[in-house]
């Protein structure tokens, strides 16, 4: 397990420079064979999609949001935040410990949340207190903390049930259409404040379903996407800029970038910010 607190926790209460992209683990290390029975590796497309690894735009990322906070020009507190593509979860982690009042994780496979991603939030959870609003000591404990697995295709109906419908901690299980319903058309208030992302935009098969996910789960007028990823995805045809290319050529977003990081670990890193353009 990747001890999230420990790495962001300084970032609470003083400033934090940086977090080291070596992380310890609390457990032994999961991989795809311990998981799936299968060889170990990055990537099997429809079957396993990464998330057992630590990225190292989701430590990217976690610092923008540190920088973002600090900085005045983000806060978490009270919000509804939610990671895609979470896998360990640092970047929703760090929402938690902000004090935002609902973190829902997603990822693509179940297995990874039950194997890595709950485990890793209720342990961090567990060590660091989240921020509460200045004078109101009831909020504590109200946090509410979720679990969906599904294709980027479907998820969203999971996503944008009420808060009540199940409450708590949960995992719903893969999406699949039997189970969605309907969806109310007044879902507005279900819509998330902040969507986080890290190492998503790898594949470009799966670009546009990634965009449509975040078109329909974030608030119009207020909501912010925070992105991390490699600027391109050598072998798959992803990357940022692909990514970009295609909220430029849909119009109604646009996005603003926050770092490059060239460390020589890895292709160049980016990371951005999305929300929808104000209307003219």
């Amino acid at each position: 397990m990747v001890d999230a607190h420990q790495q962001v926790s300084a970032s609470l209460s003083s400033r934090l420079e940086s977090i080291p992209s070596t992380t310890s683990f609390l457990c032994s290390r999961v991989n795809t064979g311990d998981v799936f029975a299968m060889p170990n590796s990055d990537l099997v497309p429809g079957k396993y999609e990464g998330g057992l690894k630590l990225w190292e735009g989701s430590v990217d990322l976690v610092n923008s949001l540190c920088s973002e906070v600090q900085g005045g020009r983000l806060s978490l507190l009270g919000k509804r935040v939610l990671e895609l593509g979470c896998g360990h979860g640092l970047p929703g982690v760090y929402a938690c410990l902000e004090g935002a009042a609902a973190v829902d994780f997603q990822d693509f496979n179940a297995e990874v949340l039950r194997c890595l991603t709950i485990r890793n939030v209720e342990h961090n959870l567990r060590k660091g207190r989240p921020r509460l609003p200045e004078g109101n000591p009831q909020n504590e404990g109200a946090q509410q903390v979720r679990f969906f697995a599904g294709d980027w295709r479907e998820v969203h109906r999971l996503l944008l049930r009420r808060a009540d419908d199940g409450g708590g901690r949960h995992l719903p299980g893969e999406a699949s259409s039997e189970e969605h319903g309907s969806l109310s058309s007044s879902c507005s208030s279900r819509c998330y404040h902040v969507i986080l992302m890290a190492e998503t935009m790898y594949s470009l098969s799966s670009l546009g379903n990634l965009y449509d996910v975040i078109k329909k789960c974030l608030r119009r007028q207020t909501g912010v996407v925070y992105m991390a990823g490699k600027k391109h995805y050598f072998g798959v045809g992803g990357g940022t800029r692909q990514f970009l290319r295609l909220i430029d050529e849909d119009g109604v977003m646009e996005g603003s970038l926050l770092a490059e990081i060239a460390d020589g670990s890895s292709n160049v890193r980016e990371v951005w910010k999305i929300s929808f353009k104000s209307p003219a």
